[in-house]
């Protein structure tokens, strides 16, 4: 009898749990628990030391622990720790953009709403904290109080981390060592923590000295590598695709999380030689996509698509312009469109990927971007993929692709010169500039196959007149 209702009890939690897990609400029930667990993760957790410091390369799971560790913090459920009633932390980001993309979603992903009080936003609707910039989260804890994350930024400078009391900071990325300085100063009130979660790209800087070295003998201080193979959820394959499309010199600190200066271009393997054609009249069934990055004040950059027979892309045009309203640009669009003959629907529409923050409402307009380019005959499908280093990685793939795969028509300027110019910058991400027409190469590249995984052939004549078919049939 006691083992049927073991049996049923277990059967009613895992019912339970799946029905959380459809729900997508209790995230943080889930992590690091089943079958797939990052020892390396949980290694962090349960370090009781006050200063520790995650080394790992891109998708190493990193940022992930991160979060966590600080919504277990302001919850008051902490499982490897004594936990405190009511706590005050900061998120401390590079730039409120890197925030935003990085460290912020990462809280918001693992956050249950039901334990948000209120969210106080710097720019945006709190109806949607995940397209703006939040200041900080006021969370319900277990002990029946409420807790606080604030976010910061670096580039605020140091003044702005003075006079407050906290529990603990987590660092996303290396910061400028006067600010780090600071935050330490923060937590000692309250003998609370710092944890930092990085990719060591700047050379060998203070946190080389001071946390990798620990040249201090400080006993507070630990420090763990990640790399993607410690990642239980990259599959093997994905790990090795990665590798590939990264220079050797790269591999060091991007897979390994290893020191390194390596600091140099997104793209070198972009070459003009083979990359750059001249233009030529596209036949109306290579005709593919749009894809738009919205910029008002920034320029908005769109780009338009065609995929030969092969499967070979072309960027066939341009339109990049800054300081203009929605119509101007449409208007532009409109116009390139009827240079290129390109297809439109039966009410005389365009088509477009466009970045997915064109959902969010502007203090400008009353209306979203996506809703504004709709009502001029643009209809935009903000559902891209704007995963960062995947889409690097799959532009890199058709970039290195023998025989070439993707190839830029001479008048893209503006593509052309990003190509040129686009570095990395101190964490996953590159430099936030001049990148407009490369997040809409991106948004547009990730919709097609990994050349590492699909194989491109060439396409019978039966294939060849229904593929022209299906291209006829989406224009429809």
């Amino acid at each position: 009898m006691g083992q049927d209702v073991n049996s049923i009890v277990k059967k009613i939690l895992s019912i339970e749990k799946e029905e959380l897990r459809r729900q997508n609400k209790n995230r943080l029930l889930f992590y690091n628990t089943g079958e797939k667990i990052h020892k390396k993760q949980m290694e962090f957790h349960k370090c009781l030391k006050r200063n520790r410091w995650v080394f790992g390369g891109n998708r190493s799971g990193k940022t992930e622990c991160g979060a966590v560790e600080a919504i277990w913090w302001a919850r008051g459920n902490h499982p490897y720790r004594e936990n405190r009633a009511n706590t005050i932390g900061w998120v401390v980001s590079l730039s409120y953009e890197v925030q935003r993309d990085v460290a912020q979603a990462k809280i918001l992903h693992y956050l249950n709403p039901d334990w948000i009080e209120d969210i106080v936003m710097m720019s945006g609707r709190k109806g949607a904290p995940e397209y703006g910039i939040i200041d900080h989260i006021v969370i319900k804890n277990v002990f029946g109080g409420l807790s606080k994350i604030g976010f910061k930024s670096c580039d605020q400078g140091r003044e702005k981390f003075q006079g407050t009391s906290l529990d603990y900071v987590w660092f996303d990325e290396e910061p400028p060592y006067d600010i780090y300085e600071e935050c330490i100063m923060r937590v000692l009130d309250r003998r609370g923590e710092v944890w930092g979660t990085m990719t060591p790209l700047k050379g060998l800087t203070w946190v080389y000295e001071e946390i990798y070295l620990n040249k201090s003998n400080n006993p507070e201080v630990w420090h763990i590598h990640i790399e993607w193979a410690d990642n239980p959820f990259l599959n093997k394959k994905e790990v090795e695709l990665l590798t590939k499309t990264l220079s050797s010199d790269s591999v060091d600190s991007r897979r390994f999380g290893n020191f390194s200066a390596d600091s140099g271009l997104v793209y070198p393997e972009f070459d003009s030689n083979l990359h750059i054609v001249e233009p030529f009249s596209v036949p109306s069934e290579w005709q593919d996509n749009i894809a738009i990055d919205p910029g008002l004040n920034n320029p908005l950059a769109c780009l338009f698509f065609a995929v030969d027979y092969d499967g070979n892309i072309y960027v066939v045009g341009e339109h990049y312009e800054a300081g203009r309203d929605i119509e101007y640009h449409t208007e532009k669009i409109f116009a390139l469109a009827d240079k290129l003959n390109w297809h439109r629907d039966s009410k005389g529409r365009l088509s477009a990927l466009i970045d997915s923050a064109s959902k969010q409402h502007t203090l400008a307009y009353s209306k979203s971007v996506a809703e504004l380019f709709y009502e001029k005959g643009i209809v935009v499908n903000p559902n891209v993929n704007k995963d960062m280093f995947s889409g690097i990685a799959r532009v890199k793939e058709y970039l290195k692709a023998r025989p070439q795969k993707l190839f830029i028509f001479k008048n893209c300027v503006n593509l052309i010169r990003e190509l040129k110019s686009y570095w990395w910058s101190n964490g996953d991400n590159p430099k936030k500039v001049d990148d407009h027409t490369l997040d809409a190469l991106r948004y547009y590249i990730m919709t097609k196959p990994s050349l590492n995984e699909a194989k491109f052939k060439e396409l019978s004549e039966i294939e060849k007149d229904k593929s022209k078919l299906m291209r006829r049939l989406r224009r429809l």
